[in-house]
């Protein structure tokens, strides 16, 4: 089959791979009919993420039709057609029982990373069950690929973690797929203000479209003067950092308002500083998450019921064979002015 084979920072490689095969009877492998890069992708090829070894195929988001499965597979039978968790979840692990899933003792985020990813014609899924989502009859497999890891990383990461609540203001730092993800869903509890802040005018478009209240851009370097104009003087309530840099992170702390939450979702590849000088006394919380995915479910429901379509984050498409031009686009994305883009096997 074909795959796109990671081979160090900086390095990969479109190439001919041996077929995956089930190893453990809780195993499915999918054929491939949808999937996508992830910023997280990009991380792993600047060398962000170790555990990525070189000869592992990359991708942990896709939607497919189920090809084979192991005897001990209950849920899912050959032909369903199936959208690909980017967490593997046993179910029944310490971290599992608690619904950290990205921390299963099995699994976690394990797709194009630790394991052979979606990138590719075929995938082989571990623990099946509770690692693929049926696809209801009728629904768009482009709009549910952002269903395999940013519209949950977005809500979890960002929304909840954030303890955003009605009445809350917010701000996204970063108007990226996930940051948009994140946009997307804080407007399920009726926020005050939802502040988007990007360098770039096509994706701070983007989002004054997708429901942001105001957008803010950065290359000014009055973005903390900006939202405070925005918000009273006070700053937010929920500061968002979707991009994974020192400099968004730093943001972050000069936005957020007393009693607020800074709310991690990006990458981080290197240090950031932590301004405690400033923020001992402000009463913030500052959260991390990897996406668990646990609420893959309840945002299917909401997708499938048309109160938000995600379909709006993707720009381009591509087939497999074109999956190194796919990359050069999604790299330097604000220059090609692209969000998600679709690949198809």
């Amino acid at each position: 089959m074909k795959a796109l084979v990671y081979h160090g920072p900086g390095k990969m490689a479109l190439q001919n791979q041996p077929m995956p095969k089930i190893t453990a009877a809780t195993d499915a492998l999918v054929k491939i009919r949808k999937t996508t890069i992830c910023g997280t992708d990009l991380h792993i090829l600047k060398g962000d993420v170790p555990t990525c070894k070189p000869g592992t195929i990359l991708g942990h988001e896709g939607v497919g039709v189920v090809e084979k499965v192991g005897d001990g597979v209950t849920a899912f039978k050959v032909g369903d057609r199936v959208i690909v968790s980017c967490i593997s979840a046993c179910g029944v692990c310490e971290y599992c029982r608690r619904n950290m899933y990205s921390h299963c003792k099995t699994g976690g985020w394990i797709l194009g990373n630790e394991i052979d990813g979606t990138q590719a014609e075929y995938v082989r899924i571990p623990h099946a069950d509770t690692s693929l989502y049926a696809i209801p009859a009728g629904t768009d497999e482009e709009a549910l690929v952002m269903l395999s890891d940013i519209l949950p990383t977005g809500f979890e990461c960002g929304v909840l973690n954030g303890k955003v609540q009605p009445g809350s203001s917010v701000a996204i730092v970063g108007a990226g797929p996930v940051g948009l993800a994140a946009l997307l869903t804080a407007q399920f509890y009726s926020t005050s203000q939802l502040i988007m802040i990007d360098l770039d005018e096509n994706r701070l478009a983007v989002a004054r479209r997708l429901g942001a209240t105001h957008t803010v851009n950065s290359s000014d370097g009055k973005a903390v003067e900006k939202v405070k104009q925005l918000t009273g003087g006070r700053g937010v309530d929920a500061a968002i950092e979707a991009v994974g840099i020192p400099a968004t992170f730093g943001l972050c702390q000069e936005i957020v308002a007393a009693g607020g939450t800074i709310a991690n979702i990006g990458v981080h590849g290197k240090k950031v500083d932590l301004h405690l000088e400033t923020l001992w006394s402000h009463n913030i919380s500052i959260t991390t998450r990897l996406v668990d995915a646990a609420t893959t479910s309840l945002l299917l429901k909401v997708v499938q019921s048309k109160k938000i379509d995600p379909i709006a984050l993707v720009t381009h498409h591509f087939s497999l064979d074109n999956i190194m031009e796919a990359y050069e686009i999604f790299t330097h994305a604000a220059k090609n002015e692209a969000l998600k883009v679709i690949l198809t096997p």
